[in-house]
């Protein structure tokens, strides 16, 4: 049978399953349409503070065997100018675009949140796991769920888009802080983010890879535990997910929607293989569709619980 890609989630139907996650590529016009064209079904803006941020001074990514290490910092143009690229993007291609927002109390989100509203995005999602700023704001807001749960209830009071939450793996109890997400009023959630933070040794120089010395873990090494967290969250929650974390192939993004997830984000793969990674992961997705005589993404069955 001639299958499709074309996915629903929150109401709202897609190209493509695949999602571009923030902080991957640039923030002009220009990276958010070359992802497009790559052919990912919903771009995601780098996260958005309320000033500008230079991010760290590189080297700021290194590669090793199970994939990358980063501290990018989150280096973006700040609200403003980065609400005007998705602008120019979304008015010239018409295609979906999430916008993420970042900051580390609830006053700044809800001011984010509140010129957001008029943008032309489809979704909100509240950045409140990266790893790689431990050193300027400590650990992740989604390491508590009573942080989580209080920025979750003042942005949702605001957001006149639907709000997407991203939860950190590192969390004692992820399905918990999952939970209190979704009872604060979160639309949707978006798991997992890097692991870490991490270390990488430079033997010849006696020092760290990275400038920052720590970074974020991510690529294929995190796959196995992504897909175990995404399977364990959806089964605690009702809201839908955008499960990433290692995707590399056709088959992991099918192993990602059995676990539970609604949507599927590739980054490192992006990095690591180019941007043909993409039209690659896509084609492997509709192959499988078309072998197991399913008619779209949406209709893949999910992995049997125990307790079901």
């Amino acid at each position: 049978m001639a299958a499709s890609l074309c996915t629903r989630f929150l109401g709202k139907e897609f190209p493509s399953p695949l999602v571009l996650p923030a902080g991957i590529l640039g923030m002009s016009y220009g990276s958010l349409r070359f992802a497009r064209d790559a052919g990912f079904g919903l771009v995601t803006s780098k996260s958005l503070s309320l000033e500008p941020r230079r991010g760290h001074e590189g080297p700021i990514v290194a590669r090793f065997g199970g994939g990358i290490l980063n501290s990018l910092g989150l280096c973006n143009p700040g609200i403003e100018a980065g609400l005007a690229e998705v602008e120019e993007f979304s008015q010239k291609t018409g295609h979906p675009v999430m916008v993420s927002l970042f900051a580390v109390n609830r006053p700044d989100f809800e001011e984010l949140t509140r010129r957001a509203n008029d943008s032309s995005a489809v979704f909100i999602e509240l950045n409140l796991s990266c790893p790689n700023v431990m050193d300027e704001f400590g650990v992740p807001l989604a390491a508590s769920k009573e942080l989580v749960a209080d920025i979750v209830e003042g942005v949702k009071k605001l957001a006149r888009l639907p709000v997407v939450a991203k939860l950190s793996p590192n969390a004692l109890d992820l399905p918990a802080i999952a939970l209190a997400a979704q009872e604060a009023g979160a639309d949707a959630l978006s798991m997992i983010n890097t692991l870490g933070p991490g270390l990488l040794i430079d033997t010849a120089a006696r020092k760290p890879v990275l400038a920052p010395r720590f970074g974020g873990i991510s690529g294929p090494a995190i796959l196995p535990l992504a897909l175990k967290l995404v399977y364990e969250c959806t089964g605690r929650v009702r809201v839908p997910v955008i499960g990433m974390g290692g995707v590399s192939s056709g088959d992991e993004a099918v192993q990602m929607i059995m676990a539970g997830a609604g949507l599927v984000g590739v980054g490192s793969a992006l990095w690591l293989g180019g941007a043909g990674v993409v039209a690659d992961i896509n084609a492997g997705i509709r192959g499988y569709l078309e072998r197991e005589n399913i008619a779209s993404p949406d209709a893949i069955p999910k992995l049997e619980r125990k307790n079901a």
